[in-house]
């Protein structure tokens, strides 16, 4: 499917980000994200909300619209708000899995959004790049935040399990944060 408006990703920043083996020995790996990825994401943001929508009832062509404008408006706001970080994809084997957008700047880096469709879930990947962002992150003497809404209580947990702790609740999502051993 094209899509209905020309959305891309900024330029990337950094150069090639090495992951540790207990990834890349399983042939994850991760690149800058680039505009030819967007339909990819698209339909990967339809595919993971689509349930959470069933129950209104919508004709799906009403329902693919509007999920389709739910991951526009998200990916705008994701550019604009954090131009500073790297918007990467995931792959495994050069087959693309999900996203993970980091921020990592000082005092404290940032995990934007971290997705994995379907076949990539309950595998062990997500929790294992956040504990490669967590080193990253460490190695610098620094912490890491992130947002969680508050009715994905899945990765909440994951999140929880990873040593981080609520710090602030919003109306819609829950602030969290994790402190480095070295700060």
């Amino acid at each position: 499917m094209q899509s209905a408006s020309p959305l891309a990703f900024p330029d990337a920043h950094g150069g090639a980000l090495e992951l540790p083996a207990s990834l890349s020995g399983r042939g994850i790996a991760v690149r800058a994200a680039r505009t030819h990825d967007i339909d990819w994401l698209r339909g990967m943001y339809r595919r993971l909300r689509a349930q959470e929508f069933a129950p209104m009832g919508w004709p799906a062509q009403a329902l693919h619209a509007f999920l389709d404008q739910q991951f526009t408006m998200q990916h705008v706001h994701y550019i604009r708000h954090y131009q500073r970080a790297d918007f990467l994809m995931v792959e495994r084997d050069g087959q693309r899995l999900g996203r993970i957008y980091l921020q990592r700047t000082a005092p404290e880096h940032l995990l934007v959004d971290i997705s994995l469709d379907e076949s990539a879930r309950g595998s062990g990947i997500g929790g294992a790049l956040i504990v490669w962002a967590q080193d990253e992150a460490r190695a610098l003497g620094r912490g890491m935040r992130l947002h969680v809404e508050h009715g994905n209580h899945g990765a909440r947990r994951l999140y929880e399990r990873l040593g981080f702790v609520v710090v602030d609740a919003m109306p819609t999502h829950a602030l969290m944060r994790w402190e480095s051993d070295m700060r």
